[in-house]
């Protein structure tokens, strides 16, 4: 398995309006691309950010050829609907990691 996880940093102004169109748009249109199993998103509590939250969206996918095809087929147009709507207002970085053991 492994973990897909983008790292974003939202502008104060923006985070709650940015964090309800994740949850009712943006998520959804990546867990319908089939290519996950799952999402988390977790919120930053400690920070050196003073105007800004940052939360991480971790997608589990099964394999690398999953991934490969999400970052093929799928997410060039979800992060530019993303990039469009929140222009300025975030950066992002995204990582991959391999789950080694887990308890759940």
């Amino acid at each position: 398995m492994l973990l897909y996880n983008v790292t974003i940093t939202v502008d104060l102004d923006a985070h709650r309006d940015w964090l309800q169109w994740m949850r009712e748009t943006h998520i959804p249109d990546v867990m319908a691309t089939g290519m996950f199993r799952s999402y988390r998103i977790s919120k930053l509590l400690y920070h050196e950010h003073t105007d800004a939250e940052i939360y991480t969206m971790q997608y589990l996918v099964k394999d690398k050829l999953h991934l490969e095809r999400y970052m093929e087929e799928f997410a060039p147009e979800l992060q530019r609907q993303h990039q469009q709507r929140f222009a300025g207002k975030f950066t992002a970085f995204r990582t991959v990691m391999e789950l080694v053991d887990t308890n759940e």
